[in-house]
């Protein structure tokens, strides 16, 4: 079975990847605009157990967007079948001095444009 701290790695991963199609690699967002998103906290429930050689799906959506956080949703299924569900809270942060700084607007708006209701 896959042990329970590699999930957090799969979620942090495809927000990565969510990010990168998006448009905001994690390198350029701290080179252009001195940001960094720091996890906060996390909320996970264990559903159903996965194990080595599955296929894995993971979801992004946003749960809600303020100017310094972002509430993520994700979940985890192996098919239909679903196996985590998650609630990631992220500090938006100045990379140089890891204080929490307020999102430029461009990102903002995008981001609360993409908000998902629970």
């Amino acid at each position: 079975m896959v042990y329970h701290a590699q999930y957090v790695a799969f979620l942090e991963r495809a927000r990565t990847e969510w990010l990168r199609f998006r448009g905001h690699g994690q390198q350029q967002m701290r080179d252009d605009l001195d940001l960094v998103f720091a996890v906060r906290a996390m909320q996970l429930e264990f559903l159903r157990p996965a194990r080595l050689d599955d296929l894995l799906a993971v979801t992004v959506d946003i749960r809600s967007c303020r100017r310094a956080s972002v509430v993520f949703a994700q979940s985890i299924r192996r098919g239909e079948e679903l196996l985590l569900t998650a609630q990631v809270r992220v500090a938006v942060l100045s990379a140089s001095s890891f204080r929490p700084k307020p999102a430029p607007a461009a990102l903002y708006e995008e981001f609360k444009s993409l908000e998902v209701p629970a």
